[in-house]
């Protein structure tokens, strides 16, 4: 998204703008086109005393910039007199930015009831009150952004700093509660947790820290929150000297402490289940208090179905909580078996496009071919069958019936473990592990596990399917669970390849399985208000993997891994798709559109490929990267020592350069037992705790004791995000290959 953020037309109050924070967020808001409000009582950083000077000169450093300010010399507890300063002098408000605060430490018994009153008055009342003068002008306008601020105090607590800890946190839960009010008038809140060098943080920082944490490098943030394409609400931010991260709330799975949902929980049941219910380990991630409570139920029915049984007369609260939709978690198809031979392989190979003009045809059409083989997407043909087949939806789910006549493919994932083979018989499992509610209809998760005569795992999918009309049930919006979707790099994309569809490019990709009439028939294809009928968004998915393989991998199906992408707008057979593609590492962002109309068609897709071509396997030829023996040497380790992942508990995921350019990746995954080390970025919508990015060369030397690592991070060789302190577990796998 390029350009000058600006805010022309937008008016901002921001409190406590006399100096620190506040001063540089105003300086800015007006240096950057908005007329603002400086709001500043001008009294001691003890809340004591008043002066006008300080609001007043900002005010003259912003108009002598050329910009457009008023100062406001009222309290914050007057939050509708600040708000009517803005209202006279400039006729609305759009942005409030709530920095106003003051510090009043004393350890907790030594804490007056003056002490505890000014902190609250100012910190959590202040901001209240200002807010709530505003937000119905926001409402009325239809447009709004809102700044709480909270402290690394009230995130984790600080001695000496009780009152100002427990109005911090406040903020923070009066922050997402506006989050969710505001959403349906555009009115976005958001909470930030700066840690700047101001005079409420001298003294308390160490002299060289305070010096580097300038209040400029906290102001980037907070007006890009405040900015019309900024869509982020209800989130809490933490920023430092140019640094920024996002909090998110993590649970444990928990456990239940008792044999029947009617039996009554002792002090000693939870005493000695202790450790179970703090374990970490496969914990959880709700975004919102409706995911909390999906969450909740969803374990609860887990239990049921474990054995754990309830009682009608005396829960029925806990019976009912799993009937509707979300009774359909947890929900699993027995094996649906697909057996097939070589014309199926070629069957598909013709419906995604493969022609006898291509230069590869004949490893795709021609079975007797040495390199025949089947394309990657293939596996949609057994997946599509076992969902037909598997009932889920359609088994007799407790209170919940949907008309599957309204479903639509939303979003697509598979993941290739093995290549497929030419023939045999493949057995699939599908499980509902998440059902959303979208308002507008319910969003089913359903996974699927996909083993070959062996019973070896061949390949994973994930398939999301919306049915219109089935939503407002009270269930959660968001899931950990979902393999997310992700936009490609502001960049121009790095390559291009058209597809010309042929008129029956639909009427031959059906033969593979999917014979809805949508697909063939004019007159079903009219019933779903469609001029004529469209081709399967699963032929479009797998005519977009099949160009990303050829464009990046050399035509070799063997490096493909995994592909992810929403299906957005139907094609017309006939009709050019185009695939646009962006490789960074070993993923390759996509989107296709149809020059026709120039609509995206699939959006948000990528597909995760091996970097070397060896099946993705390591190759012991001298070419290949020395950082790649430390990671195979790391998973070896981890295979011989699976309590390794209890110990480290985390995901760390490694950027190896040559010449600072990207070679690969390498995911050490020591979170989920029981644990895995693979080229590649984390699996299955799992997100890295820890990123590393250093040299090839400098990552073996660093193994071999040559490079200490902490110099390395120093000198800026080894640049570190996430939660740094995890690193220091790795060294539990790094020391016993020093020698190497």
């Amino acid at each position: 998204m390029a350009g000058t953020l600006r805010f022309d037309g937008k008016v901002a109050i921001v409190t406590g703008a006399g100096g620190g924070l506040g001063r540089v967020y105003a300086l800015e808001f007006g240096k950057r086109g908005a007329s603002v409000v400086v709001n500043d009582l001008g009294g001691t950083a003890k809340g004591e005393g008043s002066d006008s000077r300080a609001a007043s000169k900002v005010v003259e450093e912003i108009r002598k910039a050329g910009g457009t300010a008023v100062p406001d010399f009222n309290s914050v507890e007057d939050g509708d007199k600040v708000v009517q300063t803005a209202l006279d002098n400039f006729g609305r408000v759009d942005i409030v930015v709530n920095n106003a605060g003051i510090l009043r430490d004393r350890s907790f018994v030594r804490t007056s009831d003056t002490d505890w009153d000014l902190v609250h008055r100012v910190h959590l009342r202040g901001s209240f009150m200002v807010t709530r003068a505003a937000f119905s002008h926001m409402k009325k306008q239809g447009y709004g952004r809102v700044i709480m601020t909270t402290s690394v105090a009230g995130i984790y607590g600080n001695f000496g700093q009780a009152n100002y800890s427990a109005a911090k946190l406040g903020l923070l839960g009066l922050s997402n509660t506006l989050s969710i009010e505001g959403k349906k008038s555009n009115i976005n809140c958001n909470t930030v947790a700066p840690m700047g060098g101001t005079r409420l943080t001298e003294g308390i920082l160490p002299p060289d820290l305070f010096d580097e944490l300038k209040p400029e490098l906290i102001a980037p943030l907070v007006l890009y929150l405040c900015h019309d394409s900024c869509e982020e609400t209800g989130g809490l931010f933490e920023a430092a000297g140019g640094w920024f991260s996002k909090y998110r709330w993590e649970r444990s799975q928990g456990h239940v402490c008792r044999g029947s949902l009617s039996e009554l929980v002792s002090p000693e049941a939870v005493r000695d289940n202790w450790t179970k219910i703090c374990d970490f380990e496969n914990s959880l991630h709700p975004e919102d208090g409706n995911e909390a409570l999906g969450l909740l139920v969803g374990i609860l029915q887990e239990q049921k179905e474990s054995g754990l049984q309830a009682n009608p007369t005396n829960s029925p609260s806990a019976a009912a909580a799993v009937s509707g939709p979300l009774a359909a978690v947890g929900v699993k198809s027995d094996p649906v078996s697909f057996t097939y031979d070589t014309k199926d392989v070629i069957l598909y190979a013709l419906g995604v496009g493969v022609s006898t003009k291509d230069e590869d045809y004949l490893k795709y059409l021609f079975e007797g071919n040495e390199d025949f083989c089947a394309l990657p997407t293939f596996i949609i043909v057994p997946s599509q069958k076992a969902l037909n087949e598997s009932g889920l939806l359609t088994g007799g789910i407790e209170g919940w019936h949907p008309d599957l006549t309204k479903l639509l493919h939303g979003e697509q994932y598979i993941e290739l473990l093995k290549p497929l083979p030419v023939s045999g018989t493949l057995s699939t499992v599908a499980e509902v592990v998440d059902v959303l509610d979208k308002g507008s209809g319910a969003v089913v998760i359903v996974e699927m596990l996909t083993k070959d005569e062996q019973g070896e795992v061949v390949a994973k999918s994930q398939w999301s399917l919306f049915i219109v009309g089935e939503g407002k049930f009270g269930g959660p919006r968001t899931s950990s669970k979902v393999v997310p979707l992700l936009d490609p790099p502001s960049r121009a994309p790095d390559a291009k390849k058209e597809f010309n569809t042929c008129v029956d490019q639909a009427a031959l990709y059906r033969l593979s399985g999917d014979l809805n009439p949508l697909h063939i028939d004019p007159g079903f294809a009219a019933m779903g208000g469609f001029p004529q009928p469209i081709l399967h968004g699963l032929c479009s998915y797998g005519i977009a993997a099949r160009t990303i393989v050829n464009t990046y991998c050399d035509g070799d199906i063997n490096r493909f891994k995994a592909i992810k992408a929403r299906f957005v707008k139907p094609v017309i057979p006939g009709q050019t798709l185009v695939t646009e593609m962006w490789k960074e590492g070993g993923r390759v962002f996509f989107r296709c559109i149809t020059t026709e109309t120039g609509q995206s068609v699939l959006s948000g897709g990528y597909v995760d490929i091996h970097m070397n071509k060896e099946n993705g396997n390591i190759s012991s030829s001298p070419s290949t990267l020395g950082s790649s023996e430390v990671f195979m040497k790391m998973s070896e380790g981890v295979s011989a020592s699976p309590d390794i992942v209890k110990k480290v508990g985390a995901i760390f995921l490694w950027n190896i350069l040559v010449d600072k350019k990207p070679a690969t990746q390498w995911t050490v995954d020591l979170k989920n037992s029981p644990g895995a080390i693979y080229e590649g970025s984390p699996k299955n919508g799992a997100k890295a705790d820890v990123s590393l990015t250093l040299e090839d060369s400098d990552m073996v030397d660093m193994v071999n004791g040559k490079l200490n690592a902490q110099k390395a991070f120093m000198s800026g060789k080894l640049k570190v995000t996430g939660n740094i302190m995890l690193t220091q577990k790795l060294q539990v796998l790094l020391k016993p290959h020093s020698k190497m």
